[in-house]
């Protein structure tokens, strides 16, 4: 148990706790006969019985109290009280590395600083034969003394003849054999990984990895479970340091290169080599270029670097911006990393003086927020208040930016917040402020047309119609020209052939037609219409005034990426491009046991959504997105031959589709018609569809009850936002709102008896799983998950309710159905790689569990997934006439 505050320990007074060690706990002390603050650490009583615990904490202490270097935290004591063996050590005030790096990478000067500092205190160590084999930025104590190595709990004394070898040591049965793995995975080297001895190259493996963290920021290898975490470090190299932090001196790359080698014959074989290595580094990279001879006074290498690229970035902009179409002007490409412990989802717009980026990024929680990048800075700008942020635009001075998030229309000052709402936007597709302060904006995917509204808020009006000639379904992505009056926008039609990019005014509602349909475009000076051709980013020549073009498209970038909404890319009038490779990433489709462990996959890796299987659990219907269309269709997969077949064939988006309980027919929702409608097919595929419900508003299926009586699907309303209502699958088809209510309802399921319901609602501000009877929805209420919850399945005994919590966990709870309702307490089965959604305008189901809950079908991630940055290229007009 803990040692309460003021317990005495010989003439040590405990002051208070400080936290847990490699196997025991720490406490900060008072040495009553030196009047100094001291750390103990503590073995509690009941390790204390444990013989290898116990031989751990002893064979610390007297590592430890055979070194003593300035960059080792120092051992004053050891000692056993009432049963409690504690070692007395040095008391470092400070911040361990690993805290530290939760906040981004460290400068070069730190790296280079830290790391000497590091590899000398190993060097000390490996000298009197002590690997410390549990190295990492948790063992690291930044001090204003420097860097102090900790917690040698598991250091081993290798196996030498050398001066300082212990032969009490020696004659000791190890504590970890051969085939036994003891330390962090993380920081492993590969052999042991394997079981097999570590010696001093293991701990130089594990310095490598640390400076590379230290200088990107992120580890340079990473698994979503322990097995593909191993197999990385095993068998995969890491991106070199330099193109995930630009900045890294190319010989930093170099030594971390040789530290991380896989085999230890091809790392350095000494920590004193890698300590001189880097100091020649540091001393290298603060000369300045062409000076030999020494400086008098030192450079301050971090920030000599981090002024350096702040001025070169901000002079190259100024330089573009005064030679904007200079054809003497170089072309400067850079790349913009994702925040750490995050992925940029592809939504970027540039400033319009060019100066920073706002773009959207994705944290390992699935929480999306929007980040803002000034070129002239190191680090970016997390902006409060824009969770689940969508689209973003800026305001025509830059100083503000507009962005779709909980089904709202949002501005934020970029320098002080909080975000501030504008209009209702359930779904929105892109938006544009003008000179005037007027913004045009698309409130939703389907049915709807261009509206305005000032930016101030207030009321809404329309500025597009839909035109019934054209067919036109809906109106999207508007884009203000430099007048402020004129504007691009995407129509699309029920009439693929009229769907395309007209000009609108806001003075007129007649609308001209000038090209094809595509998903992004942007006017930039001096007078190219930037748009995608085949993912292909290219300039065409344009004429504002006559608002037609003048010249043929020329190339400037190719596999622009595709997230889903938009292409992602952006322009600033300053010849200032930026645009990212991040589409849509594709999915395994793997069955898994209750576990987690995978048990195979289902064909290849694709961009997959919303798997359900077929009654006999045969077959699996999906959606499938293809990204160099952008249009997702319906796929039915035959599992025992991994067989998938395509389903729809039409240019429209095709979502949630599930078979009939009979396995007879298959229901879909698709866009053909503007709004989202119903449609339902022969499960072979043979003979056309049918439109099964039509209306003006948005709907998804969600389930079909096994009796085949019932559909339950999800319908948007304008007042009552995503409400869920009941299509009966006999007699007069007419449909009836189940649950409709001020917040959104989502994502239903027929319990298997077909008297129960779960669904998703956000009526408390997050989305958790609720439960009601069923037909009558008022009848009762019970929430079954805690701390928030998504995508709820049944078992099909009607026994276990799943679900996905919001870290991407897939939950059990025991249920009981029948005429009454019963939910015990959620536990956890397995961490998963579905990242939980936004209630609206996310999938239904990312997996699907068998009829007995022993195994699911999980659309997962595949391990080996990465996220680049965002491309910035600097006077990229001069690159057209590089190259044409």
């Amino acid at each position: 148990m803990p040692v309460a505050t003021g317990t005495r320990l010989g003439p040590y007074e405990i002051l208070s706790g400080i936290g847990a060690g490699g196997m025991g706990e720490v406490y900060r002390a008072k040495d009553t006969r030196l009047n100094r603050i001291v750390a103990i650490k503590v073995l509690p009583t009941h390790l204390s019985e444990n013989s290898q615990v116990k031989q751990r904490f002893d064979r610390e202490a007297r590592a430890v109290s055979s070194l003593s270097h300035p960059h080792i935290c120092a051992l004053y004591d050891v000692g056993h009280q009432n049963g409690v063996d504690y070692i007395v050590m040095e008391f470092l005030e400070g911040e361990p590395l690993s805290r530290r790096l939760e906040k981004g990478p460290l400068s070069t000067e730190q790296v280079l600083r830290n790391g000497i500092q590091i590899a000398e205190a190993l060097d000390k160590a490996h000298r009197q034969d002590i690997v410390h084999r549990d190295l990492k930025p948790g063992n690291v104590m930044l001090t204003k003394d420097g860097a102090k190595l900790l917690d040698f709990g598991l250091a081993k004394y290798a196996e030498s003849n050398g001066p300082g070898t212990d032969s009490e040591m020696l004659t000791q049965n190890p504590l970890t054999e051969e085939g036994v793995i003891m330390g962090t995975v993380q920081y492993m080297a590969p052999e042991q990984l394997e079981g097999k001895a570590a010696d001093e190259r293991t701990d130089i493996f594990a310095l490598g990895e640390i400076l590379y963290e230290m200088s990107s920021g992120r580890r340079p290898f990473s698994g979503t479970s322990k097995a593909t975490l191993i197999s990385q470090i095993v068998a995969q190299d890491p991106p070199p340091l330099t193109t995930v932090q630009p900045m890294a001196p190319m010989a930093l790359d170099r030594l971390v290169r040789k530290c991380i080698a896989k085999d230890p014959e091809d790392r350095w074989q000494n920590a004193r080599d890698v300590a001189s290595e880097l100091k020649w580094i540091a001393e290298d990279t603060s000369r300045p270029s062409g000076v030999t001879t020494p400086v008098k006074r030192p450079v301050k290498i971090g920030m000599f670097l981090m002024w350096a690229l702040v001025l070169l970035l901000a002079a190259l902009a100024g330089y573009f911006y005064k030679t904007r179409g200079a054809k003497q002007a170089e072309v400067l490409k850079v790349t913009v990393l994702p925040p750490e412990k995050t992925r940029i989802t592809g939504h970027l717009q540039i400033s319009h003086d060019g100066k920073k980026i706002a773009y959207v990024a994705k944290s390992l929680d699935g929480i999306t927020s929007l980040w803002v990048r000034y070129l002239d800075s190191l680090q970016p700008k997390k902006l409060p208040g824009t969770e689940d942020a969508t689209l973003p635009f800026w305001s025509y001075d830059d100083r503000f930016l507009c962005f779709f998030a909980q089904g709202k229309l949002k501005k934020i000052d970029i320098a002080e917040g909080p975000p501030q709402t504008l209009a209702d936007a359930p779904a929105g597709r892109g938006g544009s402020w003008n000179r005037n302060g007027a913004i045009l904006f698309a409130p939703n995917f389907a049915g709807t047309t261009i509206m305005k509204v000032s930016s101030e808020g207030g009321p809404v009006t329309q500025a597009t119609f839909l035109n019934a000639e054209r067919e036109d379904s809906t109106h999207r992505f508007p884009y203000f020209l430099p007048d402020g009056k004129h504007f691009f926008y995407v129509s699309r039609s029920k009439a693929s052939d009229k769907s395309g990019v007209y000009i609108g005014s806001l003075d007129s509602k007649n609308a001209k037609f000038l090209m094809p349909y595509t998903f992004n475009f942007q006017y930039v000076s001096p007078g190219y219409l930037i748009f995608l051709r085949e993912k292909n980013l290219v300039a065409r020549p344009f004429d504002i005034n006559k608002l037609e073009f003048t010249g043929e498209a020329i190339s400037i970038a190719d596999r622009i990426g595709f997230d889903g909404a938009t292409y992602s890319f952006s322009a600033s009038d300053s010849n200032v491009l930026s645009y990212s490779n991040v589409d849509l990433v594709n999915t395994n489709l793997l069955w898994m046991d209750r576990t987690g462990k995978e048990l195979g996959s289902i064909g290849e890796a694709g961009a997959y959504i919303e798997p359900w299987f077929s009654p006999d659990e045969k077959n699996v219907v999906i959606s499938r997105t293809d990204t160099a269309t952008g249009s997702t269709d319906v796929w039915t997969v035959d599992l025992l031959r991994q067989n998938f077949t395509r389903f729809t064939f039409t240019p429209s988006n095709e979502y949630g589709a599930l078979w009939s309980p009979d396995g007879k027919r298959i229901v879909y929702s698709s866009s053909r018609g503007g709004n989202f409608d119903l449609f339902q097919k022969v499960s072979s595929g043979a003979g056309d569809d049918q439109v099964l419900l039509h209306s003006d508003q948005a709907k998804f299926a969600d389930d079909w009850s096994l009796d085949g009586k019932y559909l339950i699907f999800e319908n948007e309303d304008p007042k009552t936002k995503y409400d869920l209502w009941i299509l009966p699958m006999t007699g007069n088809n007419k449909p009836t709102p189940y649950l409709q209510t001020d917040f959104n309802e989502a994502h239903a399921q027929f319990s298997p008896d077909g008297k129960w319901v779960a669904y998703g609602s956000d009526e408390i501000g997050r989305t958790e799983i609720y439960v009601r009877p069923f037909p009558n929805a008022q009848a009762g209420k019970y929430q079954v998950s805690t701390g928030g919850g998504d995508q709820p399945s049944w078992r099909r005994d009607g026994k276990e309710l799943y679900y996905i919590a919001p870290d991407g966990r897939l939950m059990a709870v025991d249920v009981t159905t029948g005429d009454s309702f019963s939910v015990g307490v959620p536990k956890a089965l397995f961490q998963t790689n579905v990242t939980p959604q936004p209630l609206i305008g996310s999938d239904r189901n990312q997996y699907r569990a068998a009829s007995d809950g022993q195994k699911f079908l999980v659309n997962t991630l595949p391990a080996e997934a990465t996220y680049s940055g965002i491309t910035v290229i600097f006077n990229w007009p001069a690159g057209l006439n590089q190259t044409n």
